[in-house]
């Protein structure tokens, strides 16, 4: 969660917050111009209780010479928390971490900031052991690119970019031009808030109705991007289908895949056949 990189907003929140839920009713898109894809559990294996157990285990030995780990992880956590439930327009969610993070810990950013991008550079890399490559991953994004669809990788913005980015490395995805990279840097939002999807929508230029989220999480990925009026695609196979919910509309990564080389985008949504 935290680099040095400046916090400045940078204005796209303010136009999102106006765009309702209420005014977003389910509508199908004839045409799929978008794809989002969730990165943890969709197209990188990662258990992230287990992840962020090791994630912990690094970094609060890393700061002890500056926070002890009895003060450091609850405040972490806290504040990771207030990040989540921020919904402030006008606010990213680096300065939402921030604002709450360095009072909890009596230390100042000019402190710390240093120790964790040190972290971030040379620790966190060591967490590739807990992640587990997805030989779909790469051919299904290279598919999408290969068939013209905005690609958004949409993870959930709690980390900063560089460990994002990491991530994306891990899942052998790295090199692919990317629309958007979801970091909380540049988000205002985080899952599982509908507006989260909204501002991705608005960075990209598409209607909500666009867009097709793919992911593996039904309460982080797939209700909320309803609600926020997407499409959407749930990389499972085993949990029982709500009701309404379009079982075209869910299956595996080389599932989605087969639908995307077919060409069927555009033909089904989550609430109808």
């Amino acid at each position: 969660m935290y680099r040095r990189d400046e916090c400045e907003d940078t204005g796209v929140g303010p136009a999102i917050v106006q765009r309702t839920i209420a005014q977003r009713s389910m509508r199908v898109a004839d045409t799929v111009r978008a794809i989002l894809f969730d990165l943890d559990d969709t197209l990188l294996g990662n258990d992230m209780d287990h992840f962020l157990k090791a994630y912990f285990g690094l970094l609060a030995p890393h700061v002890a010479a500056y926070v002890p780990p009895e003060k450091f992880i609850p405040a972490l956590l806290a504040a990771t928390h207030t990040m989540v439930d921020n919904t402030d327009p006008g606010v990213t969610n680096q300065q939402a971490f921030v604002a709450d993070f360095f009072p909890r810990i009596g230390r100042t950013m000019d402190e710390l900031m240093p120790v964790f991008d040190d972290f971030y550079a040379t620790q966190f890399g060591k967490l590739r052991s807990q992640t587990r490559r997805l030989p779909e991953a790469r051919s299904i994004v290279q598919a999408a690119f290969d068939a013209g669809y905005d690609v958004v990788i949409a993870t959930n913005p709690l980390f900063p970019d560089t460990a994002i980015r990491q991530r994306i490395e891990w899942a052998d995805v790295a090199e692919f031009p990317f629309k958007l990279v979801t970091s909380y840097e540049v988000m205002h939002f985080s899952k599982p808030h509908p507006e989260y999807y909204l501002e991705i929508a608005e960075r990209i230029g598409r209607q909500p109705s666009e867009c097709v989220m793919v992911g593996d999480d039904w309460d982080n990925d797939i209700a909320p991007a309803m609600r926020a009026g997407l499409q959407v695609y749930w990389v499972n196979t085993n949990a029982v289908l709500p009701p309404g919910f379009n079982p075209r509309a869910r299956g595996t990564l080389a599932d989605f895949s087969r639908w995307l080389t077919v060409g069927q985008l555009g033909r089904w949504s989550a609430n109808g056949a």
